[in-house]
């Protein structure tokens, strides 16, 4: 008890030494004004933005396809159909089965990804499958290509909800043993013309099944459209990872006394989408204006709509006598724009060299020092209600011209659409147009009445000479 006593008064007499001293600053050198380094922000509310087109983008051999019938209030209409370029069983030459073959069933088995955008409440869908009349080869397609298909005759329909992510319970089939119940991934599962299957498998030609360009060259490949059960539904776009997707084909063979029960799948060895996009008469008039700054932007995956972005009022800077510490980009959607349809999660933004080719901006690509690519940012904050870009060495280079601005752009991106850094760690966000994206932004643009209008906050310190 004693030396806690002595511990507290101890203490009580240091807290009044210290406390005594008149002069609180008298330790450590003094600070000159002169010298001292002060940083100014500045809000340049003065961005120019325009809605524009998306360039064309390759649509085959995607992770993920979009199939969908979707009427956006806003944007108006997108349609995306999927071409299938089909094989012989296990890509090589397919011998039919001894004895009479009969098949039990068919179906077609497109695997969801992720990635759904519209109403998966509401809306009943209708997939319907038709033959191509052309060719689907395994070369680059673009979302513009337009396929010919017969569709006279479906293949296969399904109506159904989408439920993305919902596992599905099936029967499996298993060559001379008991079938089970199974619970597999979520899928589509559209039931697939028999006649087809026979005709061209197991009553086709020899000649037709020696090798698998033969059997392309007379199938061609099938086509898959999707339409809404009712007229006044608004749809969807669903993703499809068409790449483990196929044709399960159920049969049995009687062979004098024997009988074999046994499957075949037809694997998918192309599959490409095409896309076409018909705008409501406010996004035709953004479009059509070239001049004026916008108060709205659009923005739309799908190869649909990127906006391009310019900073003006970087002139009145003199490189000579700042320092620049930080400047960030701002967009906000437009206030309740983002009900029913959430806004695209993520955004990037690009530059054009000078052969107008895109190149990333030298915030967000490792080749400068002074990037910073963990933090470019580009994705939607659900809380603070924006998306941010860290832009600092973009617009330093444009203050002191040590870059031309020959077109600089935003738009969406898929969340997995990155590339691998030099150091094997760093992604960087894709710059290339995506069809693995279907959501949507409408932000505020230059409209100075708006609290949410676009941004370009920069830090500065002014240099003394």
């Amino acid at each position: 008890m004693k030396f806690l006593r002595l511990d507290l008064l101890t203490l009580l007499i240091s807290l009044f030494i210290f406390n005594s001293c008149k002069r609180q600053d008298g330790i450590g050198l003094g600070i000159d004004p002169s010298n001292e380094i002060n940083g100014s922000l500045i809000v340049d509310s003065n961005v120019v933005i325009n809605t524009v087109a998306e360039d064309s983008v390759v649509t085959s051999a995607l992770a993920k396809t979009p199939l969908g019938n979707f009427n956006d209030p806003d944007f108006g209409t997108t349609i995306s159909n999927v071409a299938l370029g089909i094989s012989l069983p296990n890509d090589a030459a397919y011998t039919v089965p001894a004895g009479t073959v009969t098949i039990d069933s068919a179906v077609l088995v497109l695997r969801y990804a992720d990635g759904f955008y519209g109403d998966s409440v509401a809306t009943r869908y209708v997939a319907n499958v038709y033959q191509l009349q052309e060719k689907a080869n395994a070369q680059t397609y673009y979302n513009t290509k337009r396929w010919q298909a017969n569709l006279g005759n479906i293949l296969g329909t399904k109506t159904f909800t989408a439920r993305t992510h919902d596992s599905v319970t099936i029967v499996n089939i298993r060559d001379a043993k008991v079938d089970t119940v199974q619970k597999v991934g979520p899928q589509l599962r559209i039931p697939f013309s028999k006649k087809f299957i026979y005709d061209n498998l197991f009553n086709a030609t020899g000649s037709q099944l020696a090798s698998t360009l033969l059997f392309q060259n007379a199938v061609k490949g099938l086509y898959v459209s999707l339409d809404k059960a009712q007229p006044s539904d608004a749809g969807g776009i669903i993703q499809l990872a068409l790449d483990s997707s196929r044709i399960d084909v159920f049969y049995k063979a009687v062979n004098g006394a024997t009988i074999d029960t046994a499957s075949v799948t037809l694997p998918f060895v192309s599959h490409s989408a095409s896309i076409s996009h018909t705008y409501t008469t406010t996004i035709q008039a953004s479009l059509n204006d070239k001049t004026n700054s916008q108060n709205v932007f659009y923005l739309q995956g799908l190869a649909g709509l990127r906006a391009k972005v310019s900073f003006p009022d970087l002139s009145k800077f003199n490189p000579d006598s700042i320092v620049l510490n930080r400047a960030e980009l701002v967009i906000s959607p437009q206030p309740g724009s983002g009900i029913p349809y959430a806004p695209t999660p993520k955004l990037t933004m690009y530059q054009l060299d000078i052969a107008h080719q895109r190149t990333y901006l030298q915030d967000a690509t490792e080749t400068d020092p002074r990037s910073q690519v963990g933090v470019f940012g580009g994705g939607y904050s659900k809380t603070r209600k924006e998306y941010h870009f860290l832009v600092t060495a973009y617009i330093q280079d444009l203050i002191r011209k040590k870059t031309k601005d020959y077109g600089t752009y935003i738009a969406p991106v898929d969340t997995t659409d990155v590339t691998t850094g030099s150091s094997g760690t760093t992604l960087l966000s894709s710059i290339a147009p995506s069809a693995q994206v279907a959501a949507r932004t409408i932000a505020v643009g230059s409209d100075k009445n708006s609290p949410y209008h676009i941004k370009l906050n920069i830090i500065y310190t002014r240099v003394r000479k």
